[in-house]
């Protein structure tokens, strides 16, 4: 469908000749193929103006060409789309501030299922990853901005069909051959031991011809694609604590005001920091896809297509750090910004011997590290079968089997890190005054000699999603301009979600000496050039050492030292979280479309749509038997070896009215109006079976979770009108107007529980008597040597293994259990999209520009500690794409960007917002043609090299700041 200013090349179509596919499909014009950056845009100004609603669109220049290496990343470049990026690429969209998971993508107008994997949990999205489809065999995207009756639901923000090429829509014999070299300048941003090729490849191919004078079309894709890149990333991984002025650490009786520099008032929220870690990361990742399209069309007015699309996202990622953690103690001093929200611009804690009731023993200098792969598999086979049966009836029968499939790759599973340290860190303090969070550690150095192996984990996350879909839709033409298209469907999604883990809570190294890892294997490092592109890493302050290692050999010395292989190696059985969801959905739709002939040419379009859903979800409860205190801030849930199954139901239906209206005022100015109801269905996560409990607790006790699959999916009310000024060939501009007021939100409710009454050791018996012999109640580290000395081989205590567990008469532990209710309230989000395209002429160049603002009354407000019902990805945006193209050269530079948007309500396990600033990426692509058949190109993604920040509840409270690099391509493409 057509595009509005989107890209150097965007949708091209024509009106559906009389053969064309029946129901909604017969509505869609037929794609004709276009060459030459200005031909696409006139042919897409042409469609838009002439389309039903408002529809913008991408695709291919030419058969094999699309104008992005990454599907999300040209999906940007339309007005209202934004993405979130992920190793440096576009991985999930968000359209007119409605977030991924609240947007439904098709595949050939089939709905996909989306998998993908989480770190240290089960995932839950229903967002698809757009990382999983390489651009080189696919002929266009359309994204449905109004709804539409004959569109499935699940889309509040938009509706996206990714479009395949169809032999016998393109008759004749066309191919494709692609190569391309890639340079990624992360992958050499890192140290030489975890840097991947320099280049690497890129093949693509694509064949479509047609036989038996146009009764048989096979068209056949296929492309594989290396990239080796790194990412450089300081993080307050842990999160953020946040406080009443008058709680927590800074309230302290023991504090030395005189070293807190405007110390938050009793009404200001204050936060501290869990940690800080500086990470440095290399992956390798290899994506493979494929496509076969079978058509045959035996008689003029039948048309069946079989096709079979497959995609393969392998990425392997190896990760060395440095770490700090704080204990929430009283600090040696800090300065805090002014209030309400106040934040540290320096903090500090004590540490290292000395006589002073705040010093505790020295902490540790951690350095972990990782090396996990994943694997995603995507499968659909899909059948179609359109019939004219007459002038005036269409008949249209689709059916499809998809599968989306994510876990591990790896023998040590899909996430894992191996915790080693020396326990020499003294007083240690960070600067969060600029960009990149500076680490000073004093009277520290790091040594080979100290170094040995703490804590471990080892974690399985897995996520399989399934759809069968069959649906049969019509189209009868009435007499005056008129028809009616109709249709019904069965949709049924399976998913399962999991997650296992084996941990082994060492992280004070109890049970480890630093004779077990040869000196030989640690090798030292600097921190400060892997993040030169950061402002502030020049510090002269940052603490400048660490030391870097090989994860399978420490791995093997330390399982060999242990005693204990399976200490070393992920669960293959899901015992932490299993969770399976069957959504099954019945639907039916009509809509009457019809063109009016007044003074002012008038097209309307009225549908109702009918859905129906029932849900059945099964969980695994795992009954949890105890908690046991590992570390200093660590606390770990027991759970039994034999955990059971429970099942809840739930069910929901609704109408869904929709309405399109567009008129021409003048031969160039039109006007458009739509209204339409849409449903977005509640996460995986949302609608589990059961009740679990996280593995990792805290001092203040632990998390869990619990489903209600009686969730009511969001329902949005959509208003749009937009205003179209087509004043010369290839130039219009535009402005629209859209509202969306939505209820039934989705919100987090927490309860405090006592599940399984588990005692926990905090504030027990054997911590009271550490406190009464002298120990300050804030100093665990006191506590557990006091513990550790005095009642080893009793009462849970087991000081070779690090643990003691809590007993009987013990308090029992709190648990803040997350569930989701539907909030009663209601709230809009609205905004304005403004696009302009204009041809110089005949000189060759071109530009377009397009402006996104979106504004809602659901914001988070920084200065609460309550649950919170913002919304989630809300932010203007912005593009200018310039060109210029003659008969040998095409040149395009495509400028995107984001403003800053909240990312997520949750940092680490803490309800804390955590937003992502304001983002712009520059990328240019140039190509030359050699002649008829070759045609050479060069890309550069990321040109002026930007690096990505997020932050908590100021920007001071950083969470994330991220350094990759500029891509380099080069390449050529042959037609046959």
């Amino acid at each position: 469908m057509a595009a509005a200013g989107a890209s150097g090349a965007l949708a091209q179509q024509a009106p559906a000749p009389a053969p064309a596919a029946s129901g909604a499909a017969a509505a869609e014009p037929q794609r004709v193929i276009v060459k030459g950056i200005r031909s696409a845009l006139e042919s897409s100004l042409d469609l838009k103006r002439d389309n039903q609603g408002i529809v913008d669109g991408i695709s291919a220049e030419d058969i094999g060409k699309f104008p992005d290496t990454n599907l999300a990343e040209s999906l940007q470049r339309i007005s209202g789309v934004s993405i979130d990026r992920s190793i440096g690429e576009g991985s999930r969209v968000t359209v007119r501030g409605v977030g991924p998971d609240f947007n439904l993508v098709l595949l050939n107008g089939r709905q996909m299922p989306a998998s993908s994997i989480a770190d240290t949990t089960a995932p839950t999205s229903r967002a698809f990853d757009f990382g999983n489809l390489a651009s080189e065999a696919i002929a266009g995207i359309e994204v449905y901005k109004t709804s539409r009756a004959a569109s499935p639901t699940g889309g509040i923000g938009a509706t996206i069909n990714i479009k395949t090429a169809r032999p016998l829509e393109n008759p004749g014999l066309h191919g494709s051959l692609g190569v391309k070299a890639v340079h990624d300048v992360s992958n050499g941003r890192l140290p030489s031991t975890m840097q991947g090729a320099d280049v690497t490849p890129e093949v693509s191919g694509i064949y479509s011809n047609t036989f038996a004078d146009g009764k048989f079309g096979v068209a056949i894709s296929a492309s594989y694609q290396e990239r080796d890149l790194g990412y450089n990333q300081a993080a307050v991984g842990g999160g953020w604590y946040a406080f009443q002025g008058n709680q927590g650490p800074l309230a302290n009786p023991n504090l030395n005001l005189a070293d807190v520099t405007n110390k938050p008032g009793a009404d200001d929220i204050y936060s501290i920091p869990q940690n800080l870690i500086y990470s440095l990361n290399s992956v390798q990742r290899q994506r493979t896809n494929g496509q076969l399209t079978l058509q045959y069309a035996p008689v003029k007015n039948l048309t069946a297509t079989l096709d079979y699309t497959y995609s393969e996202l392998q990425l392997q990622t190896r990760r060395n750090e440095l770490s700090a953690w704080f204990d929430q103690a009283p600090q040696s001093s800090s300065a805090w910004t002014n209030g309400p929200v106040s934040s540290p611009i320096f903090y500090s804690e004590t540490r290292g011997p000395g006589t002073s009731p705040l010093r505790r023993g020295l902490g540790d200098l951690a350095m972990a590290g990782s090396d996990f792969a994943t694997r995603a598999e995507n499968k659909s086979t899909g059948l179609n079968v359109a019939w004219k049966a007459s002038d005036r009836l269409r008949l249209e029968f689709d059916a499809h089997s998809s599968t989306a499939e994510s876990g591990a790759d790896s023998p040590f599973g899909s996430n894992n890190t191996i915790g080693t340290a020396s326990f020499n860190r003294a007083t240690t303090s960070v600067d969060f005054r600029r960009d990149f969070p500076v680490l000073s550690i004093y009277d520290t150095a790091i040594d080979p000699a100290l170094m040995k192996v703490t804590g471990s984990s080892f974690r399985n996350s897995y996520m399989k999603s399934g759809v069968d879909q069959a649906q049969v839709k019509g189209q009868f033409k009435l007499e005056d301009e008129s028809k009616l298209d109709f249709g019904v469907g069965l949709t049924t999604v399976k998913n399962r979600s999991a997650f296992s883990n084996v941990q082994q809570d060492d992280w004070g190294g109890n049970q480890s000496s630093v004779d077990d890892i040869p000196d030989s294997v640690w090798q030292a490092q600097q921190i400060r050039p892997y993040f030169s592109q950061i402002k502030g890493s020049g510090d002269p302050a940052l603490f400048n050492q660490f030391f870097t290692w090989d994860f399978k050999t420490v791995r093997d010395l330390a399982a060999a030292a242990r005693g204990d292989e399976a200490l070393f190696l992920p669960n293959p059985r899901f015992d932490v979280t299993d969770s399976r969801v069957k959504e099954t959905s019945t639907s039916a739709f009509v809509q009457y479309v019809k063109d009016w002939d007044t003074r002012f040419p008038l097209r309307s379009a009225i549908g109702l749509r009918y859905e129906k859903t029932d849900i059945t979800s099964t969980a695994q409860v795992p009954e949890a038997t105890g908690i046991v205190w590992t570390g200093v801030n660590e606390f770990s849930v027991v759970f039994s070896p034999t955990p059971g199954f429970t099942t809840l139901k739930g069910s929901y239906n609704h109408f869904l009215p929709s309405i399109d209206f567009d008129m021409d005022v003048t031969d160039d100015v039109k006007v458009r109006a739509s209204y339409g109801e849409t449903i977005g269905r509640p996460g995986w996560g949302a609608i589990q079976g059961g009740q679990t409990l996280d593995a990792l607790a805290r001092a203040d006790g632990g998390t869990g979770r619990q489903g209600n699959p009686s969730l009511q999916p969001l329902k949005s009310k959509n208003f749009d009108l937009s205003l179209e000024w087509y004043y010369a060939k290839g130039s219009y501009a535009a402005v629209s107007y859209f509202r969306k007021s939505i209820t039934n939100f989705i919100t987090d409710t927490t309860i405090t529980a006592t599940p399984f009454n588990l005692p926990t050791p905090v504030d027990g018996a054997l911590w009271d008597g550490a406190v009464a012999s002298g120990c300050e109640a804030s100093d665990r580290d006191c506590i557990r040597t006091y513990i550790f000395d005095n009642y080893d081989g009793q009462f849970g205590v087991d000081k070779a293994a690090g643990t003691i567990a809590g007993q009987p008469g013990d308090p029992i532990a709190g648990f803040q259990i997350r569930s989701q209710i539907n909030s009663s309230r209601s709230a809009s989000l609205y905004g304005l999209e403004f696009n302009v395209q204009h041809m110089f002429g005949k000189s060759g160049f071109g530009a377009s520009a397009n402006y996104t603002v979106v504004r809602s009354d659901l914001k988070y407000n920084n200065a609460s500690l309550g649950e919170q019902l913002p919304l989630v990805g809300l932010s203007d945006s912005a593009n200018l794409v310039v060109f210029y193209e003659n008969e040998r050269w095409q040149i395009r530079a495509a400028y995107n960007w984001r403003d800053k948007f909240l990312n997520a309500l949750q940092d680490s396990a803490r309800f804390n917002p955590v937003y992502t600033e304001a983002y712009g990426q520059l990328d240019i692509n140039a190509s030359y043609q050699w002649n008829d058949r070759l045609t050479l190109h060069a890309e550069v993604i990321n040109a002026l090299d930007g690096t990505q920040r997020l932050h908590g509840r100021s920007k001071s409270q950083v969470l994330y700041v991220t350094q990759t690099g500029p891509r380099y391509m080069i390449g050529a493409n042959y037609k046959f």
